[in-house]
């Protein structure tokens, strides 16, 4: 007989519950994660299936060691996002009540009754899930080297405004060099034109370098007002730990960049996705790492573009119909996917037009780009299920034709 399991999984470890076609409970109880969890977990099971296939598995994550062996174990694993447990618990109580065992035992109910309605986890080749690894640390790394630049900005629009006048971008290399050697307001103002060239050239300035070290000489000379001079001083020790930090993080995302294209160009889909446009490689790994390999993961073009999240939702009753966009989605797949659009236009004529068309029928920038990025996605499905480059005229021939039927 088939059986189903709930997991309601921790860092230490996993509650379960274990029950038959029924709903009957037949066993469960707290694992410890590890070896020792899975192996008791196999054990537990095993008094009540004889095959893998006849487990039904019902956890609130899609990743994890854990979660790995059990897919791996071939057990049928069901992937729950933690709002529709909370959503299915209210059904069955109105108290409130929650407990980690409670919550395996909704589980257990969900994959039982309404697993259809969920999508199985299914392995991506190891592969794949090394360039999602790679890809998600580069963008982690960026969004923090993002957060660290905006402290600098912040911490030199207090003391040292003549900076920011200096440089429009505080993660190159010259703006990072110069404000090395000259982290304070009266240092930049007493930096030699030669001074500022050699840094520019050490941040990896190859062009315009005599040109540039003048207006940067000049913008660091602009009188400013000045603080204390103790306390200038404190503050360009706060910016020459921040310019180390960011320094340090530049070569750290290098180096995953560098890692990250050596493993997408081995991946078999890796010219497929590229040749979308508005695709390069990094924007390309990232898109492939968050959407998986496995072939048979999205059904249609529909699946693949619900679980980016740029296909639009209704929520209609009665006399009201409001189509809203989707916001509880995958934000890294959504924020490499909104990316795409925006770089698509100026590669695209169809994505121009597209674009254009979105605009004039009353969209906003942004909403014309996630409309943009939901046909792109349509595309690509197209593109990896049939593993055919892509082709501009197959793309958006279509809509020519719309286009000429409405003028007619």
């Amino acid at each position: 007989m088939t059986i189903f399991v709930g997991v309601d999984w921790a860092e230490a470890h996993h509650d379960v519950h274990v029950q038959d076609e029924d709903g009957k409970r037949l066993s469960g109880g707290r694992l410890p994660e590890g070896v020792e969890g899975i192996a008791r977990f196999h054990e537990m099971v095993g008094n009540h299936a004889e095959e893998p296939d006849e487990v039904v598995i019902g956890i609130e994550t899609d990743r994890g060691l854990f979660v790995g062996a059990l897919v791996a174990a071939g057990y049928q694993v069901f992937a729950v996002n933690p709002m529709s447990t909370s959503r299915y618990r209210d059904r069955h109580s109105t108290s409130g009540a929650k407990s980690d065992p409670g919550d395996a035992k909704v589980l257990a109910d969900m994959v039982r009754t309404d697993r259809h309605n969920h999508r199985p986890i299914v392995g991506d080749s190891e592969l794949a899930a090394a360039i999602k690894v790679l890809a998600r640390a580069h963008q982690s790394m960026i969004w923090s080297r993002g957060r660290q630049t905006n402290f600098l900005r912040s911490t030199l629009r207090e003391f040292y405004p003549a900076a920011l006048v200096a440089f429009d971008n505080l993660t190159s290399g010259d703006a990072l060099e110069v404000l090395r050697v000259a982290p304070t307001p009266t240092l930049g103002a007493g930096l030699s034109r030669s001074k500022i060239a050699a840094a520019s050239k050490r941040g990896g300035r190859l062009r315009r370098v005599d040109q540039r070290s003048e207006e940067i000489q000049e913008a660091l000379r602009t009188p400013q007002l000045q603080g204390s001079a103790l306390v200038a001083t404190a503050m360009g020790t706060s910016v020459s730990a921040t310019v180390a930090v960011i320094a340090t993080m530049n070569a750290q995302i290098a180096e995953l960049a560098k890692e990250l294209e050596a493993g997408f160009e081995q991946h078999p889909d890796a010219e497929v996705v590229r040749s979308l446009p508005g695709l390069g490689t990094i924007l390309s790994a990232r898109v492939l790492g968050e959407f998986g390999d496995e072939p048979n993961r999205y059904a249609t073009a529909k699946c693949r573009k619900n679980y980016a999240g740029t296909s639009p939702i209704t929520r209609a009753s009665g006399t009201k119909r409001i189509v809203l966009a989707r916001y509880a989605r995958n934000m890294r797949l959504a924020d490499a996917i909104y990316q795409w659009a925006f770089a698509s236009l100026t590669a695209s004529p169809g994505a121009r037009a597209f674009y254009d068309y979105r605009r004039a029928a009353g969209d906003t920038h942004h909403a014309a780009l996630r409309h943009l990025g939901n046909r792109l996605v349509g595309i690509l499905h197209g593109c990896l299920i049939h593993h055919n480059a892509y082709d501009e005229n197959t793309a958006w021939g279509h809509r020519a034709e719309i286009e000429l039927a409405r003028a007619a």
